[in-house]
């Protein structure tokens, strides 16, 4: 049974609690979701979400949602790490039947390297590492291995309908522009539609699913009353709330917009990266398909930018201008509270520091200031936060901001272009970062460059090198 919200308040202890359990989920006519857990039998949750339906559907059929079980299962296992975070008990117990194999591996992925940022923030002395009874091994990947990627093979499928995800910033406006280039049959979902999100979606003017979210609140008043918080894999959770919606709307595919550079994590700790990105690197996105091809074969998931650097990805977004007035990728914007939250670029931030930084290579200054409002390499104050780009100063920022290698790249072209090498904190950087590093490092020509590593499928990949090619 629950407790009262105000009783958890007082009384929720972090170490008080030997599991967590995923007791029931459901999917009802209209396409409402609910996601039930709970702390040992004292503290119960539910999470929803109301997912878009074909408009011809009307109400779905007993079919319907047995069809799409196995999403709905997945969902509900991968979305439970927001409410295991609070307290991480070293137990976990699935209600509704365990996990497969490949999708156990994936959990015990997600819920313990997914919540690396969480426990190293919070000086714990380790990651939680909590087993599914799928058959998966809880061994300790080496912090190398976990970032190799076997040589993989481009999918010779051609989606049927694809569903992309979009957030508001300038991957996602790249990445739709790819599927629609390739002549794909092309759809945009979202959860929630915050203001970027409906700029971009109006710009590219395509047909529009979203999907509205519900955390349960007592997430909230445990956070306040002590219990763990921090970051969770939220991607995982998006990709799997895209994917439901994409098989429920007769969509076979969805494309997520996440970059090669996301595979790369922010500092080695406890023997593994501590990566604020996991969930969008190409480890997850592989463990991911695995899970897929046992839950529902039908359906595939894959980055159509993961052969580009975050760099790259900004090159093609500078020739998008029409999305330039539209985009922000300020996380500020989407804070959960409103009163914390930001109406545009805050200006003072890792990830407003590294758009501005990535982006400036290939425009010019009057266009950067219209775009920001303000000219971020012209202000002495912002030196320090740039220089950490490179982990100069301390490790990179817990933020989606590029690898290191790719800072130093921008930085590099801004030394040389006459347009920006008199900024002020462009002079800074090439005289007090750049001679730290060996010449070869953050070479442009190199960051780039585009990966053969990556699953996405052979009818976009003529797409993906016209956008995202020199």
């Amino acid at each position: 049974m629950a407790v009262d919200t105000t009783r958890a308040q007082a009384s929720f202890e972090r170490g008080a609690f030997e599991r967590f359990r995923f007791t029931s989920r459901e999917l009802d006519a209209r396409g409402g979701v609910t996601l039930r857990y709970a702390l040992d039998e004292q503290i119960a949750f539910a999470e929803s979400f109301e997912l878009p339906l074909p408009d011809r559907a009307g109400e779905l059929s007993g079919a319907d949602r047995e069809r799409v079980d196995g999403l709905l299962a997945l969902l509900h296992w991968v979305a439970g790490v927001s409410y295991f975070k609070t307290a991480l008990p070293p137990q976990v117990s699935c209600e509704t039947g365990a996990p497969p194999p490949a999708v156990a591996a994936l959990l015990e992925a997600l819920y313990s390297e997914g919540l690396a940022e969480l426990a190293y923030t919070n000086d714990l002395q380790g990651l939680p590492r909590p087993r599914f009874n799928g058959g998966a091994s809880s061994t300790r990947p080496d912090p190398a291995v976990a970032r190799s990627a076997q040589p993989s093979t481009t999918p010779a499928t051609t989606p049927q309908g694809t569903l992309v995800p979009i957030g508001g910033g300038k991957d996602s406006a790249v990445a739709l522009e790819i599927v629609r280039g390739s002549g794909c049959e092309l759809s945009l979902f979202s959860i929630g539609d915050a203001a970027p999100i409906a700029r971009t979606a109006a710009v590219a003017e395509l047909a529009h699913l979203i999907a509205r979210r519900r955390l349960d609140p007592r997430l909230r008043a445990l956070n306040d009353a002590g219990a763990f918080n921090g970051h969770v894999p939220i991607t995982a959770i998006v990709t799997c709330v895209a994917l439901l919606t994409a098989a429920l709307n007769g969509f076979d595919a969805v494309a997520m917009a996440n970059e090669r550079s996301a595979s790369a994590g922010n500092v080695v700790w406890d023997g593994v990266e501590v990566n604020h990105q996991f969930s969008k690197g190409l480890r997850a996105e592989r463990l991911l398909s695995s899970a897929l091809a046992e839950v529902a074969p039908e359906m595939s998931c894959f980055s159509v930018l993961r052969p580009a650097s975050e760099l790259a990805i900004a090159r093609a977004f500078a020739r998008m201008e029409r999305y330039h007035g539209a985009f922000t990728s300020c996380n500020a914007l989407f804070r959960l509270d409103p009163k914390l939250r930001a109406s545009s670029w805050c200006c003072d931030c890792p990830k407003c520091r590294f758009v501005f930084l990535a982006l400036a290579p290939f425009s010019e200054p009057a266009r950067m200031r219209e775009i920001f409002g303000r000219d971020l390499l012209d202000e002495d104050a912002q030196f320090e936060g740039f220089a950490l780009l490179t982990a100069t100063g301390g490790h990179k920022p817990f933020e989606c901001v590029g690898e290191e290698q790719e800072s130093l790249a921008a930085m590099r072209l801004l030394a040389r272009d006459e347009r920006w090498s008199e900024q002020r904190v462009v002079r800074r950087l090439a005289a007090e970062v750049l001679p730290r590093f060996p010449a070869d490092a953050g070479d442009p020509e190199t960051v780039l460059a585009l990966s053969d590593e990556h699953a996405v499928p052979a009818a976009l990949l003529a797409e993906v090198g016209a956008v995202l090619g020199a």
